[in-house]
């Protein structure tokens, strides 16, 4: 399996896909890299789906909850300083692998 170039905790823009969404940017959540399957992303407050859910010894009125769904990996972009999306390369400074702005050259 590939390394991915965005982390938990990245502030992300999404590139494509719905039309409420494009363009729509906010913190990942979580990053979902599963063996055999395409990696994605959870942004939040984006992507809201609604849920049926079955009344529970934990939740006994059940009903309907709304919460994030994820988001093809490919399908985000990081946000650079401008706001725009940017390219994400590697450098070695050290012993240590940063993250860096391909256009601008400065780390992340």
């Amino acid at each position: 399996m590939s390394k991915l170039k965005i982390k938990r905790g990245d502030n992300v823009i999404v590139t494509t896909g719905k039309k409420g969404l494009k363009g729509s940017t906010g913190e990942v959540i979580e990053v979902i890299k599963k063996e055999g399957k395409d990696p994605r992303v959870v942004v939040a407050g984006l992507n809201i789906v609604k849920k049926h859910v079955k009344p529970s010894a934990s939740n006994p009125q059940g009903g309907i909850t709304e919460k994030e769904a994820s988001i093809h990996i490919s399908n985000v972009a990081l946000v650079g300083k401008d706001g725009k999306a940017i390219k994400i390369g590697y450098k070695i400074e050290g012993d240590k692998k940063v993250r860096i702005n391909k256009k601008t050259g400065e780390t992340l």
